[in-house]
Formats: C-alpha cells, sequence, structure tokens
C-alpha cells in the first residue's frame, strides 16, 4: 500500500510541475499579447500627449463675438505694463513659450531675459549666469536694460518667472488709480528683511516708472544701497534696494483685503496647509475671511499645461445666466498719495448680504 502510495505522489508531483511550467508559458504569452493589443494611456487620455513642455500650438484661441471689450482695452491704452519673464535656455521651449502663447500677449510688451539668443521667443542676452544663486545679478541685468531701452515704452515694469500666470486686466484695473511718477511697486509683501517687508518673486512683483528709475540711478551704482555681488534672494534684495531709495510696498490687496497676488500654488492658497508660510505673511490673516480677491492677479508654480487650463476658465468659460456688471473706474490719485488700507469682510457677512440681494 505504501508503495502504490509513493508512486501516486510521485506521478502527481511531476504532473503538478509539468503544470506549473506550462501555466507559466501561458501567462508570460497572454501578457505580451495584452500589451500588444491593449491601447497605450495617451491614445485614450488626449490631454496626457502634451506631455511636461505643453502643447505645441495654442489649444484655446477661439474669439467671442459677443463680448465687449471696451473698458479692457481703454486700460490697455491708459496703464501700459511691460512684462519681463525671467527664464533660461532649458525653460525657452518647455516653459516661457507657453508665457508668450497665453497671458503675456496681453502685455504692452513682453521680454523674456536670458542668456542665450531665442529667435521665437525673442530673448534678451544678458550676460550674468544661470541658476538660482545669480537671480539677483540677472534681475538687474535685466532692469539696467530696461532702464536703457524701454522705460518710455511703458508706466508700470512687471517682472515674473516662466511658471508664473497673470491676469493683465485685473493688474491694470488695481493699478489704474495710481500716478506712474510715485515711487511704490506691488506683488505679495512678506515681513522680515525690512520695515516695510518685501515683495515675493515668485508671484511677480510691479513697479512703477519712477521706483524703477531710483532702482538704477540711486539703488544700483550704490554698495551701500545695493548688494554688489550676484549672491542672496532676488526678492528679499530688491526689497532691500527699493526701501533704501524711498520707494513704497504698496497695499495689493482689494477692498476687502483679499489678496491678489498668489506666490504658492493657487490651491494651496485656499485650503492652507504649509504651517511656517503663513508666518511670513506681513498682513494679519483673517480666518473668516475669503482668501482670494475676484480680482486675482497672479499666480505662481503654474505648470505649461495649466497655463492653458487658466486661459480656458478664465477667458472662455461663461456660466450661462450670469451678467457681472462692472463697478465703475476709481479716482486717479496725486503723485505721491496711495489708497487708505482695505477694510476685510468676514466670508459670513458677504454671503448673507448676497442671500438678502437675491
Amino acid at each position: 500500500m505504501v508503495a502504490y502510495s509513493h508512486l501516486y505522489l510521485s506521478f502527481w508531483n511531476r504532473r503538478s510541475l509539468s503544470l506549473l511550467i506550462v501555466g507559466f508559458i501561458v501567462g508570460v504569452c497572454l501578457t505580451q499579447m495584452l500589451i500588444l493589443s491593449t491601447p497605450s494611456r495617451h491614445e485614450y487620455l488626449p490631454y496626457d500627449k502634451l506631455g511636461e513642455e505643453g502643447p505645441a500650438a495654442d489649444v484655446v484661441a477661439h474669439q467671442h463675438t459677443n463680448e465687449n471689450v471696451s473698458i479692457s482695452k481703454r486700460l490697455s491704452n491708459e496703464v501700459r505694463v511691460l512684462c519681463w519673464i525671467l527664464t533660461s535656455p532649458k525653460n525657452h521651449k518647455s516653459k516661457a513659450i507657453h508665457v508668450k502663447r497665453t497671458w503675456g500677449r496681453r502685455c504692452n510688451k513682453l521680454l523674456f531675459m536670458s542668456s542665450k539668443l531665442d529667435e521665437e521667443l525673442g530673448t534678451v542676452t544678458l550676460t550674468a549666469q544661470e541658476g538660482y544663486n545669480h537671480l539677483w545679478g540677472k534681475t538687474k541685468e535685466a532692469f539696467k536694460y530696461i532702464y536703457a531701452h524701454h522705460l518710455n515704452d511703458a508706466d508700470w515694469f512687471f517682472k515674473a518667472d516662466d511658471d508664473t500666470y497673470a491676469v493683465m486686466e485685473n493688474m491694470r484695473y488695481m493699478l489704474y488709480p495710481y500716478s506712474p511718477e510715485t515711487p511704490i511697486y506691488f506683488g505679495y509683501k512678506f515681513k522680515y528683511y525690512g520695515k516695510q517687508g518685501y515683495m515675493s518673486g515668485g508671484s511677480g512683483y510691479v513697479l512703477s516708472k519712477e521706483a524703477v528709475r531710483r532702482f538704477v540711478e540711486k539703488a544700483l551704482p550704490n554698495k551701500d544701497i545695493c548688494r554688489e555681488n550676484n549672491g542672496g534672494f532676488e526678492d528679499v534684495e530688491m526689497g532691500k534696494c527699493l526701501e533704501k531709495v524711498n520707494v513704497t510696498a504698496g497695499d495689493s490687496r482689494d477692498q476687502y483685503a483679499r489678496n491678489r497676488f498668489f506666490p504658492l500654488d493657487v490651491e494651496e492658497h485656499m485650503v492652507p496647509k504649509d504651517i511656517c508660510y503663513w508666518t511670513y505673511i506681513y498682513y494679519k490673516v483673517d480666518e473668516n475671511a475669503e482668501p482670494l480677491s475676484d480680482s486675482a492677479i497672479s499666480f505662481n508654480n503654474v505648470s505649461p499645461n495649466q497655463m492653458y487650463v487658466f486661459e480656458y476658465f478664465i477667458y472662455h468659460l461663461r456660466p450661462y445666466g450670469i451678467n457681472n456688471t462692472l463697478e465703475s473706474l476709481p479716482e486717479r490719485l496725486k503723485v505721491g498719495q496711495t489708497l487708505p488700507p482695505p477694510v476685510a469682510q468676514s466670508l459670513a457677512i458677504e454671503m448673507n448680504s448676497t442671500t438678502q440681494k437675491l
């Protein structure tokens, strides 16, 4: 009986091994067939074709026949803004070109500051070195170039990175009351490194014509005012220099004290997570207030693909049945004058007010 049991087990062991080998071979073959027959994920996810470098052409370029842009055109003529983009050769095709195809075309003049010539972008080639540790040197060279060649081409001068997205209509609306002869600049204000703080480089900052004059004529030539070497944080050094030549760090918040420049992802500002970041904010944050202004101006950390997403949501998507009534433009201020500080409005109060109107 024992002998027969041994032979029986031996038979089934050999059979199991054979079945295992056959199963493995069949499994490999089926896997290969599946790989060959299954379409690439790019074939059924069209947006993924764009990749990290964005689309090859503008994907949201259609026009609206029933849109009234008369006030926008008026502001473009009366509040001229030169935009200059801090970029580098490796980002020309992957980032900077998408700025040119989207929000950059709404600037009165658009310049790309780099260390290499790019005819498609129309870059200004600077002698400053590339790299994060040389941003201050590059910024100084860029403003010197603008002062020498384009000071009279605009009233305001907006510096942005190649991953910044800006709504130029809202920027002009904010700047409209101010005289470009007032020494002032705007952005997202951080505290420290000076009495009046400094503006975040990521979300961009915009200088008046007089601020540019003072920076180039008075601040840069004086080593006691501006840092001579190229080290240091570009936005911090800019803040230090401008404060020493009496350029005011303006308040860019709207009438309800809501921010309009955003140095982080828009999601991070709507649902804050980074506790350390909030300790740097210049203005006290009201937890009951809405964080983002309806007239937001700039966003940072925007990928090439997101540039076109922003274009669609801001300039093309229209909820049917909702018509916005434009507020009248504010009165012009005299040279040296600034608007009074805004008053924060509780989100609960604003929502109740809206409900009562309905």
